[in-house]
């Protein structure tokens, strides 16, 4: 059975990284698209990372992870090769009824990061539920350039129309128009 597909919405939540390393930093990249708090928790941070650890203010402690570490997260994401390890905090943290991801292991997840497209307020996921990551990513790259450049500022149009525009059958009707004669100009550009 595949995964459920749902926002969160990440900004009251707080976010553990357990890892320092290329796919740690692959998955912070992803987490700062949508909150900044953000902890991590590794025994050391490549270059990168903690240039990014820098430039954003987060909280970093180099060190081990200790039981208890995730006590107060919503969400935890183990992005170290100790197999064991992500077994015993993915145990963890159901004890503190918190999320985890352990990256490469969905065995010990209760959620992976989808492929997905982010311009401004549009944010299109892909998944395969694990079967094959590679064909999410390419194909993610070819629906990103069927979208038009022009879509962050059409989505600012039809935020303030449903701001103003008084709720109802009227208002969903135009809107929908609206919206389907945008995706339909695109096969004239």
């Amino acid at each position: 059975m595949g995964y459920f597909p749902a926002f969160l919405q990440l900004n009251d939540k707080k976010v553990l990284l357990v890892g320092g390393g290329n796919i740690a930093f692959e998955k912070l990249e992803r987490l700062l698209d949508f909150t900044t708090e953000v902890k991590v928790i590794a025994l050391e941070v490549n270059t990168q990372m903690q240039e990014l650890i820098d430039k954003k203010g987060l909280k970093l402690e180099c060190r081990a992870y200790e039981k208890g570490d995730i006590k107060d997260y919503a969400i935890v994401v183990v992005a170290v090769d100790d197999i064991s390890l992500q077994a015993e905090i993915f145990e963890e943290s159901k004890s503190y009824k918190c999320l985890c991801n352990a990256v490469d292991s969905v065995d010990y997840c209760d959620f992976i990061f989808p492929s997905y497209i982010k311009e401004n307020d549009l944010t299109i996921a892909i998944s395969t539920s694990g079967s094959s990551p590679a064909f999410a990513k390419h194909l993610k790259y070819y629906i990103k350039n069927l979208i038009p450049s022009n879509i962050s500022e059409f989505l600012q149009e039809m935020k303030g129309l449903r701001k103003i525009l008084p709720k109802g059958k009227e208002r969903m009707k135009m809107l929908d128009k609206k919206a389907q004669d945008y995706i339909q100009g695109w096969k004239n550009v």
